[in-house]
């Protein structure tokens, strides 16, 4: 489990096709202190560490290996347009008993991609707004949560399968939420509250 505070942003810096992707990630954590088979949000996807830099590493990495359901369903697409060398992830170490939820709970399974459809400055903030795919729009609430590649951010509005969220300045600095732009595949995550909300109107219904 996590909770959608992004802690650190990496970098991926290696990139290998071992029957599925193998990334290596740089971070400020201390890999001395990740086990291997810890498990990481990466873009808001739980990934397991299966390799990790030495402590005499100038650069501490992370490496994971991707599946190809991963890969359907998330932004990491193929070495050609996906994750390649030198994209920024955000990052978010799993939630520890008497940690602070600071965001909302967050499991790091995707439920699809949403599309940055339009980025407007707003003083020192910046509005998104994102396209949806159709099945997953009826779980997205005005003023509910929702993780967008790995950070928990309030949906300002809604109109159909178009949603709204605003970026204050320092989610824009701790996160590559700066560097946001239209077009953008974004990881989409449900607020599992939603998700059973909608599964009991069923169930009455």
């Amino acid at each position: 489990m996590f909770t959608g505070i992004v802690t650190d942003i990496g970098t991926v810096t290696f990139r290998q096709m071992r029957g599925d992707p193998r990334v290596r990630v740089t971070t400020k954590y201390d890999t001395d202190q990740i086990d291997i088979g810890a498990s990481i949000a990466c873009d808001g996807i739980c990934l397991t560490v299966v390799d990790k830099s030495s402590v005499e590493s100038p650069e501490p990495w992370l490496a994971f290996d991707i599946s190809s359901e991963t890969i359907s369903k998330t932004n990491v697409g193929t070495a050609a347009d996906g994750w390649q060398i030198g994209h920024k992830i955000n990052l978010e170490r799993a939630l520890r008993v008497g940690d602070e939820l600071g965001g909302h709970i967050v499991s790091g399974h995707i439920d699809g991609l949403a599309e940055v459809v339009s980025v407007t400055d707003d003083g020192a903030s910046t509005r998104v707004a994102l396209k949806a795919p159709d099945h997953l729009a009826r779980f997205i609430a005005q003023k509910g949560s929702i993780a967008l590649n790995g950070t928990s951010l309030t949906v300002n509005d809604v109109a159909g399968n178009l949603f709204g969220i605003n970026l204050i300045p320092h989610t824009k600095s701790v996160t590559t939420w700066g560097n946001v732009k239209v077009g953008d595949q974004i990881n989409l995550e449900i607020d599992t509250l939603a998700r059973y909300v909608a599964r009991l109107g069923e169930i009455q219904g």
